[in-house]
């Protein structure tokens, strides 16, 4: 028995139906890969070392005397995309910065990535975050904000503080301070931990040989 022959012609129009679903997407996908704007640097540093100052008070002169060193970041490498409408730097080789409080001393910020906003002075540090203060304090933490135009340091991740002076360390979950430090706030907290100690000078030396 013979098979009509509209059943051929149906076949052949699915699968003609099909052939042009597939082809419009991938056509489409691609249009759609190709219309994303990819962004380049205008330029890129090596051994990139910027420095922010402030004035001590009205500068009548430019004399260095009249201002002070209030932070350094350094970097192995810095991108330049300060011609876009939000202009941005970014250290995608991981930074250093020194701030420094009104007495001139130093701590440290060490990061594997970051991100200057040029507009708003907001340094965006991120990747194995590490301050360690002048005074022997340390904030582990996966990202860290550093305000410069209002002196305000901030994370809302995860961290761990660890204090010398008494002998802790704490772990919470978002912080805010000033670069002083005069003023520190933790949101959230997890309780407090004693810093262990070198294993009582291994047992004061194995109670020494006469």
């Amino acid at each position: 028995m013979v098979k009509p022959k509209y059943n051929i012609f149906n076949s052949i129009a699915v699968i003609f139906m099909a052939m042009l679903f597939f082809s419009c997407g991938d056509s489409y996908k691609r249009v759609g890969d190709e219309a994303k704007k990819k962004v380049f640097p205008v330029g890129v540093a090596e051994n990139f070392v910027l420095t922010y100052t402030e004035a001590k008070n009205n500068i009548a002169t430019d004399s260095s005397e009249s201002s002070r060193v209030i932070t350094v970041l350094k970097s192995p490498k810095s991108e330049n995309f300060t011609n876009l409408e939000f202009p941005y730097r970014t250290f995608p080789n991981g930074l250093l910065v020194d701030f420094f409080d009104d007495n001139g001393q130093k701590s440290i910020i060490r990061a594997a990535y970051g991100i200057i906003y040029s507009a708003t002075n907001l340094i965006d540090l991120q990747g194995n975050v590490v301050l360690e203060s002048y005074d022997g304090k340390k904030l582990e933490t996966p990202q860290l904000y550093l305000d410069q135009d209002n002196e305000w340091i901030y994370t809302h991740e995860k961290f761990t503080y660890t204090n010398p002076e008494d002998g802790t360390i704490m772990d919470g979950e978002g912080m805010d301070f000033s670069k002083d430090r005069n003023f520190l706030y933790a949101h959230k907290t997890y309780g407090l931990m004693l810093i262990p100690q070198e294993k009582e000078q291994a047992k004061v030396k194995e109670t020494s040989h006469d």
